[in-house]
């Protein structure tokens, strides 16, 4: 019998142990702001420019709120999970 076809290209990164905790994010209305400060923007250069002003000023702060809990919630994880 012949040894199967194995191509050296399609083995991946050792798969992780069992019962290791996966991150997730906690709960957030930020990505419905965004959207909602997104769409005023693009239907403002359309309509007007009262509804530009009204989605960039949704849309700036909530991007500095977001990135801000990403920053805090990546730093409250274990050593073991900040991959380089």
């Amino acid at each position: 019998m012949s040894e199967p076809d194995i191509d050296p290209g399609t083995q991946t990164e050792p798969v992780p142990p069992a019962g290791e905790e996966i991150h997730m994010p906690g709960p957030s209305i930020l990505p419905i702001l965004l959207a909602v400060g997104i769409t005023l923007s693009l239907i403002g250069v359309t309509i007007s420019i009262t509804l530009v002003v009204i989605g960039l000023a949704i849309t700036v702060p909530v991007i500095f709120l977001w990135v801000r809990s990403t920053v805090r919630d990546v730093a409250e994880l274990p050593p073991t999970h900040h991959h380089h």
